[in-house]
């Protein structure tokens, strides 16, 4: 039977459900805009930064947390900018925990690998499940054109990572005449290293709007550089963005193909700004703002109000999240947003 295309509350599931059928399980949260990295596909050239009194406080991201696990999210991811350079992080990881008992599975974090050296253990105390740390290149000259930064610390991270034994996967966005001379030395890195590592291509949420198609390395172009030194195989595809293939029958390489091959069908994330904004598509155009009704829940937290400012709060968040695109070719022609991926998250 055809699904509804309009939401009327009294018959929607309750469940995070968009009009394709995709239920919401996975929630991405931006605690700061800010990072110390200038990554082409990520920021502009001159960013402006939000006024710290303008991102939401960790109180307020706490109860949109605990109001968004018992609506079925199960794992919740921190993002940025880069989370680590916003202070009490750790103890944010550390609350968080306490929405294990109401039906939280994981809780993880995307970093730059920058500031991980000093955080990692301070993490896995606090109870990080694990992390995606950005790595596009292991030569050091080509990731200081990329990055605007030093490799060194970023590696010193990822050995500290290891030593903590906080687990961790690599991301590498590959772009072409930039960085597409790293996929051998980063697949045998890794390997050799025994960290499992995935691909990723260039996606149109650069700062300043230059994307063009013509500069993602496509994951069949990546195949193409692997098969005469490994065998590849695939391994069919799971509830992830990644797709994986098996390398000489031992190693596992992620690619995540947004571009070329779009797993949107299967999408089950839904993203929050570090200002308030819910996005229910990485590429939507407009966000919900929910801030108000967030800091109003806030303020009712242990009152009678509270129950009111949940039920408003969800009938806001529901429709919006049902309304949801089928997926980046639904909305790929549409105009240019303002919203870069700094702010959003990824």
């Amino acid at each position: 039977m055809q699904m509804m295309k309009q939401y009327h509350s009294e018959t929607a599931p309750m469940l995070l459900q968009d009009q394709y059928g995709r239920i919401k399980r996975k929630l991405r949260i931006s605690v700061t805009d800010r990072c110390n990295f200038k990554c082409v596909y990520c920021m502009p050239e001159h960013p402006e930064w939000l006024n710290k009194q303008d991102l939401l406080s960790f109180e307020a991201l706490f109860q949109f947390c605990s109001f968004m696990v018992q609506q079925g999210i199960e794992s919740i991811r921190i993002t940025g900018g880069e989370p680590l350079m916003r202070q009490g992080i750790v103890y944010f990881v550390r609350d968080l925990q306490a929405l294990k008992v109401l039906g939280l599975k994981r809780i993880s974090m995307t970093t730059n690998g920058h500031y991980l050296a000093k955080y990692a253990k301070q993490l896995k105390d606090a109870g990080l499940d694990d992390l995606n740390i950005s790595l596009d290149s292991l030569d050091p000259v080509q990731f200081k054109e990329l990055t605007k930064k030093k490799l060194e610390p970023v590696l010193e991270g990822i050995q500290a990572a290891k030593d903590a034994g906080l687990p961790f996967k690599i991301n590498c966005v590959l772009m072409k005449n930039k960085n597409d001379d790293q996929i051998l030395p980063m697949v045998r890195w890794s390997i050799a290293n025994h960290i499992p590592l995935r691909f990723i291509e260039f996606m149109p949420l650069d700062g300043d709007a230059l994307w063009s198609n013509k500069d993602v390395v496509s994951e069949a172009e990546i195949l193409q550089t692997l098969q005469p030194h490994y065998s590849v195989q695939v391994i069919e595809q799971q509830h992830e963005p990644a797709r994986q293939y098996l390398l000489n029958n031992s190693y596992t390489l992620g690619i995540i193909s947004t571009i070329t091959h779009s797993f949107c069908h299967q999408c089950d994330r839904i993203r929050l700004t570090a200002q308030g904004e819910l996005y229910n598509c990485l590429f939507a155009q407009q966000g919900l703002n929910i801030k108000p009704q967030l800091q109003a829940l806030l303020r009712a937290h242990n009152s009678t109000d509270h129950v009111l400012h949940s039920q408003q709060l969800k009938d806001q968040v529901m429709p919006y999240i049902w309304h949801k695109a089928k997926g980046f070719h639904a909305l790929q022609h549409q105009q240019t947003r303002k919203i870069s991926m700094h702010m959003l998250g990824g």
